[in-house]
């Protein structure tokens, strides 16, 4: 009588290792005959696997559904006919590990914190491990990018919760955790903002230009522009205003950027951007800014009628642009609340020839006022101030020379002479002077009495106005006459002046400072000297 051997059982597994909350199949098989019943053995061979809730059998598979720690071990199988009583071999064991699944961390870059309109922004998923998986990204719970690259580029950026995490390339399952989420809020786009100090310009000030972004936000790099006049073609502020030329092609780390020393060729209007990012992401411009010089240019000044800075309302005010070389194209221009206006006869006056009349003063007209020439060049700029109130002072429009007389006078809305001529003067705010004439009198001013000057009686208070005092110059027609003098006087006194300039310059010790108002050309004068000496 012959003995049949048993016949051989196989289990397998998978996943394994598996992830805790991934389902695990095991499956078990005997040859290829049908009928057979199967007994499942975790750890040691007498212990029946208890089923739970989480485990199920079917047939030859034993599925173990959301697998945690407590599912880890040694698992055996075996198959049975009983109604022939017949069981197989004992399978060989194998062994369940159930791991944490990966975690799946998410970075934006570049990480700021404002993102804005139209900006490029980059998600990447990082994973521990080294298997083939691909990366999926989520915003919101959606699926917005499956790849094998762990990077997701956003261009431009969108609002929304996004998320990733690990997907298995053989069968799309889940691989890793679910990484953080990170919100992303995109602004709008931003302006930049500048400012300018000092507002009006000595000779020999250095002008500091200050860029900044509304929000905060980090990263930029600043760029930097001079208004001149619109042209077509060419780099232009929205509203088409001006048209703008680079200070620096490559702009500044650095959030300001310095004019040392500032000229009167400098006078005029500034605005700057700020860029960022790869490819380069620009804000808006920023509102022009400006600084002015009070004193009259070689090409181009400005005259108001009356000669003051202060004016009552209800009253004429006339500004005359005034070329004084081949400059072509004049534009009056205004600057108030923070806005650039031009067009005085469209806008806010009427117009015959190069002056510009605004028949009855109102306090909205209030602000600097300049000429512009064709070329871009300015003319000097007059701050006026347009008041509702019983006085004004009545102060000259443009710098007064060190040493000159100047006159201050209080003025009375509704009297022609003052019946009540006691009158308060003030400088800074402190009072400085109590006159009976309505007047008060500096008989050589000095760089000391630079400062806000306003009067004050019975009647009211006048507004405040900026005095300035420049240093003494010496006229360009005084001083040929001075050395023709010389020449006559004493030859041998003139060739040592002359020498001692030479000397002075040489060694860099001269000043190079000018006036805005008188130009020294004194090269010119000292060859002509050398010429006759």
């Amino acid at each position: 009588m012959s003995v049949t051997a048993l016949p051989e059982t196989s289990l397998t597994v998978n996943p394994n290792p598996a992830y805790k909350g991934e389902t695990v199949t095991l499956t078990c098989s005997v040859g290829s005959d049908s009928g057979w019943s199967y007994t499942w053995y975790k750890d040691n061979t007498k212990k029946v696997v208890t089923l739970s809730g989480r485990h199920t059998t079917t047939g030859a598979t034993f599925t173990i559904s959301r697998a945690a720690d407590s599912d880890q071990g040694l698992y055996w199988c075996q198959g049975e006919i009983q109604s022939r009583s017949i069981s197989s071999i004992i399978s060989d064991p194998v062994t369940i590990t159930v791991n944490e699944r990966p975690v799946a961390v998410l970075t934006l870059q570049p990480n700021w914190p404002q993102i804005f309109r139209g900006e490029t922004v980059t998600l990447r998923c990082d994973i521990q491990g080294g298997e083939e998986i691909e990366y999926a990204f989520y915003n919101s719970g959606k699926s917005v990018y499956t790849k094998t690259e762990p990077e997701y580029r956003i261009s431009p950026a969108m609002n929304g919760l996004y998320t990733c995490e690990g997907l298995q390339k053989r069968n799309g399952l889940k691989h890793s955790q679910t990484s953080n989420a990170i919100q992303l809020t995109v602004l709008d786009k931003p302006q930049a903002v500048l400012s300018v100090s000092p507002q009006w310009l000595n000779p020999g000030d250095s002008v500091t230009l200050s860029c900044g972004v509304k929000e905060l936000s980090t990263g930029w790099r600043f760029f930097w522009y001079r208004t001149v006049p619109y042209t077509a073609g060419f780099l232009s502020l929205s509203d088409w205003s001006y048209s703008v030329e680079p200070l620096s092609g490559s702009g500044t780390s650095e959030d300001s950027y310095t004019l040392i020393p500032a000229g009167p060729s400098h006078t005029g209007g500034y605005v700057c951007r700020a860029g960022r990012g790869d490819p380069v992401y620009d804000t808006l411009y920023s509102e022009p800014q400006f600084f002015w010089s009070g004193d009259p240019q070689p090409s181009l000044s400005l005259k108001t009628r009356p000669n003051r800075t202060q004016h009552f309302t209800s009253k004429s005010l006339s500004l005359s642009c005034e070329e004084k070389r081949n400059s072509t194209g004049w534009r009056l221009k205004r600057y108030r609340e923070k806005a650039v206006e031009s067009e005085c006869v469209s806008n806010w006056g009427s117009g015959a020839g190069s002056t510009c009349t605004i028949r009855s003063t109102r306090k909205k007209d209030s602000g600097v006022y300049w000429c512009e020439s064709g070329s871009g060049e300015y003319s000097n700029a007059v701050n006026i101030t347009v008041d509702d109130g019983t006085l004004i002072l009545e102060s000259p429009p443009y710098p007064i020379t060190e040493g000159d007389s100047v006159t201050l006078s209080c003025s009375n809305r509704y009297q022609e002479t003052n019946s009540n001529p006691k009158v308060d003067f003030y400088k800074d705010g402190v009072l400085i002077r109590n006159e009976t004439t309505g007047e008060m009198t500096i008989p050589a001013v000095s760089k000391s009495d630079e400062g806000f000057y306003k009067c004050k009686s019975n009647e009211g208070e006048s507004p405040e106005s900026w005095v300035t005092v420049r240093g003494s110059v010496v006229s360009i027609f005084l001083l040929p006459r001075l050395l023709c003098s010389l020449l006559v006087m004493s030859p041998f006194l003139l060739v040592s002046i002359v020498l001692t300039v030479k000397c002075c310059r040489a060694r860099g010790l001269c000043s190079t400072a000018k006036s805005l108002q008188y130009e020294l050309r004194s090269d010119d004068v000292i060859e002509q000297t050398e010429s006759s000496v």
